[in-house]
């Protein structure tokens, strides 16, 4: 049995980006970029006025209030070219115009008293003030995204603003999900007695769709070794293969010696992790191979824990785990040292800070506590019993949170 921390590293050590690829700009929004992007031009691209007001010389504002004669205007995509604020003079201008030659300060028009022939200015008036300089954001030939960032509004916009209209980034993971046992029926039957509606396989399907991945559901892989084989092969043609249930030791729990069977390389079974101890992880070639609990609840957790940041690392990002954060716990939860122990909890925000409280009961066969939870609390396996007042680290997971209360 290994550590969870234990398992985590050999998992992220053990993953690869499942290819490239060069997709539409706004195809590309929350993938990931594979490649460097490198600005083709200044931007800005001229000098441009940051306000609508008036272009002005500001050695000719020394001394405010003081007027100018107004000699022209420049609306947003005017060209500057011949014109030229002279001595003593203004050109009104509309955000976004580039300034004209001789002006070194743009005055906006609530400062002044919005003249047409003439304008008083109000207010002193500080060279450069309210321009945007060439090249004052990013400068031609500078890397302005780097590989590695996951593309979100901010950075179409930048991508657009550079005319870049197909982009590289990492290819989603196409991932085979797979269930396995005699007791479950798809889902459009009514179970009878002794069934179970394959439900983990579309809340897997939904988790990959979330994170980015292509889920690939291939059924169900029934209690022989034929049906494992054909199964699992079948899932092994994929980038990632994930699998519920049939990995512990009971007599049916094929998936371990049928991957073996395969070619499958095991990496560790068994993880110091409540819920969720009898997980198992194995390379087929490079292809990852998740073998996950059947419990409901164990299935999420350990997916969660484990096979989101994977999926992640295929996709290319560096940062791949939730951030923790303290909370203080207002019920008491047991617990005994050496084992990694996931508790459901739901959060409040006061006075500055975080408190946690059990979503319920904590029971792996009790999957409405996984509907309400909005984080998780993971005590360390050195830890035992948490009192009533502990802090404990968590992070986020499911519902949103409410601001605090002001």
């Amino acid at each position: 049995m290994v550590s969870f921390d234990e398992a985590r590293r050999i998992i992220l050590e053990s993953v690869r980006p499942a290819g490239t690829e060069r997709v539409q700009l706004l195809d590309a929004a929350g993938r990931v970029l594979s490649e460097d992007v490198v600005a083709p031009w200044d931007m800005p691209l001229w000098d441009n006025s940051a306000m609508d007001g008036y272009a002005v010389r500001s050695e000719d504002c020394t001394n405010t209030p003081c007027s100018l004669r107004v000699t022209g205007f420049l609306p947003a995509g005017a060209k500057a070219d011949g014109i030229t604020v002279e001595p003593g003079c203004a050109i009104r201008i509309m955000t976004g115009a580039p300034t004209p030659s001789g002006c070194d300060a743009v005055v906006p028009v609530e400062e002044t008293d919005n003249g047409l022939r003439e304008v008083a200015l109000l207010e002193p008036v500080k060279k450069g003030q309210h321009i945007r300089f060439r090249a004052e954001d990013v400068t031609c030939g500078t890397v302005f995204i780097r590989r590695g960032t996951r593309i979100r509004p901010p950075e179409v916009n930048m991508l657009a603003g550079f005319g870049m209209a197909l982009v590289p980034v990492f290819r989603r993971p196409v991932v085979a999900i797979l269930s396995t046992g005699d007791e479950l029926v798809e889902l459009g039957r009514t179970p009878e007695a002794g069934e179970i509606i394959n439900s983990n396989a579309l809340s897997i399907a939904a988790a990959v769709q979330d994170v980015g991945g292509i889920p690939r559901v291939i059924g169900i892989a029934r209690d022989t070794r034929e049906s494992h084989l054909e199964k699992l092969a079948e899932g092994l043609k994929a980038d990632a293969l994930i699998t519920s249930a049939g990995v512990s030791a009971g007599d049916c729990d094929l998936v371990r010696d049928v991957l073996k069977e395969l070619g499958a390389q095991q990496l560790f079974w068994k993880v110091g992790i409540k819920p969720g101890g009898p997980t198992a992880f194995a390379l087929y070639g490079t292809t990852p191979v998740f073998s996950l609990p059947g419990n409901p609840v164990s299935t999420m957790i350990t997916f969660e824990e484990f096979v989101r940041p994977a999926l992640f690392r295929m996709q290319g990002l560096h940062h791949v785990l939730r951030p923790y954060f303290n909370a203080v716990m207002r019920d008491a939860q047991k617990k005994k040292p050496g084992k990694v122990q996931i508790v459901r909890v739901r959060l409040e925000k006061e006075g500055g800070r975080w408190y946690a409280t059990s979503a319920g009961n904590q029971q792996t066969a009790i999957l409405r506590t996984m509907v309400d939870a909005q984080a998780l609390a993971v005590l360390p396996a050195e830890r035992t019993d948490v009192a009533v007042g502990d802090e404990v680290q968590v992070h986020f997971y499911g519902n949103y949170i409410e601001l605090e209360s002001q």
